[in-house]
């Protein structure tokens, strides 16, 4: 009976020295989460048995348990590189089509792979919700992968301009229909924006204000497009004003306080088309037109100031950049200026997390003592918020690790030395004659 007792002691011992090398053989390993051999006594008696005189029969392992405490963080300059800041996990799939079957990680190290998904190492996809554009809300807890394209949108032909802007009243005063924009003498000031057509391509499009010396307070502004050729007139189709060289401008007076009377005797500001205009288009849609919506411009006694300036074209834009907030929102930069919600990234937790099943790699999966998986979001409820650019490291404490593998040591050696004892015993009473 000693001999058993012995050994089993040996094999807790064992047991206990093996997962205490495992803890830090992962010491450095992304979303490691340290274990806890647990042991129980081995305690057996019948009714033929004096129970206040029987021994126990030695220990056994009840479970490796693991501590899901959080690891410390570690920064990086990658922003696909995220950590859980409080409860839940992550969530990946072998199969971009079968997001059903996946794990559950607090490993957040990911990277696009070649077709643009957000992967970890193992080239398992992170799965996440799709988000509406314009709420920023997620319109379905149906897990997918994330992808970021590294393109986004069809080529938008500018149609729309929205100007917001204060013309100085102590401009001095010229005659506008002397204006021709190769002359600097003939305007006050000018500004210019980049413009598309339905090819994506771009133009430079210049806005040209003169204060008239016809009427007080009164000024005009003219429009050009630059194309391959040069910067050339583009006419107002119903302008209030024509300079000598036949370029129709919109005449907008002020009153005396500073804002702004009339725009165009009130009729909407619309250009010819491009083909009219002469401008080489390159294949694009030659009867693209613009047409200006001045946001209550001013005529005050301050510096010419563009307080607005906004088209409504683009081009087809490149991945630049790419951001993850704390609510898991991934937000893509596109080379068009386009900010875009991509979509959100999954969070999952289970009511028993003692009850997930290890399967290697940092990553667990739910059974029945851990109960069914609860998708949600970050920052929502009892989900933790996630940090961009951070990792969180293992939760190994080096110091009581240390500490662990002396006592499991220790207790090898005395189970082993009660064995040794236990032997020389027996081979005394072999050798009574």
């Amino acid at each position: 009976m000693g001999f058993n007792i012995s050994l089993s002691g040996i094999g807790a011992s064992q047991k206990d020295l093996n997962t205490t090398s495992n803890n830090i053989a992962n010491s450095n390993t992304y979303g490691f989460k340290e274990s806890r051999a647990e042991f129980g006594d081995v305690y057996s008696s019948s009714i033929f048995s004096n129970a206040k005189t029987t021994t126990g029969g030695g220990v056994q392992t009840s479970v490796v348990a693991q501590q899901f405490h959080e690891g410390s963080s570690i920064y990086t300059n990658n922003p696909l590189d995220m950590r859980i800041s409080g409860s839940g996990f992550f969530a990946v799939a072998d199969d971009s089509l079968q997001p059903q079957n996946n794990s559950l990680s607090r490993n957040g190290a990911f990277h696009l792979n070649k077709d643009n998904y957000m992967v970890n190492s193992e080239n398992q996809y992170l799965l996440g919700y799709k988000v509406d554009a314009e709420t920023d809300q997620v319109t379905s807890y149906e897990p997918q992968a994330l992808k970021v394209p590294d393109q986004f949108g069809q080529p938008r032909a500018s149609t729309n301009i929205q100007v917001g802007v204060n013309l100085p009243a102590n401009a001095d005063a010229k005659d506008a229909s002397l204006f021709n924009h190769n002359d600097p003498a003939t305007y006050d000031k000018s500004t210019s924006v980049t413009i598309y057509d339905s090819l994506g391509q771009p133009y430079k499009m210049t806005t040209y204000y003169t204060k008239d010396n016809t009427a007080p307070n009164r000024w005009v502004s003219h429009y050009t497009v630059t194309d391959s050729e040069g910067e050339k007139p583009v006419n107002v189709t119903n302008g209030g004003s024509t300079s000598a060289t036949g370029h129709k401008g919109v005449v907008m007076d002020f009153n005396s306080d500073g804002s702004v009377n009339t725009i165009n005797g009130g009729n909407p500001i619309v250009t010819d088309n491009f083909a009219t205009a002469g401008i080489q288009m390159n294949g694009g849609d030659d009867q693209q037109t613009l047409t200006f919506n001045y946001d209550e411009p001013t005529q005050y006694a301050a510096p010419f100031e563009v307080r607005r300036f906004n088209e409504d074209g683009a081009t087809t834009g490149y991945l630049a950049k790419v951001d993850i907030d704390p609510k898991g929102s991934i937000v893509a930069t596109y080379s068009n200026g386009e900010n875009v919600t991509l979509g959100r990234v999954g969070m999952v937790r289970v009511p028993n997390e003692q009850g997930l099943v290890s399967k290697g790699g940092t990553q667990w999966v739910a059974s029945q003592d851990s109960g069914a998986a609860i998708w949600g979001e970050a920052t929502q409820g009892a989900f933790g918020a996630i940090k961009s650019g951070t990792l969180e490291q293992s939760n190994i404490d080096m110091t009581q690790e240390l500490v662990d593998l002396i006592t499991a040591q220790r207790n090898f050696q005395a189970n082993s030395r009660a064995l040794e004892v236990d032997n020389q015993l027996q081979q005394t009473i072999l050798q009574i004659r």
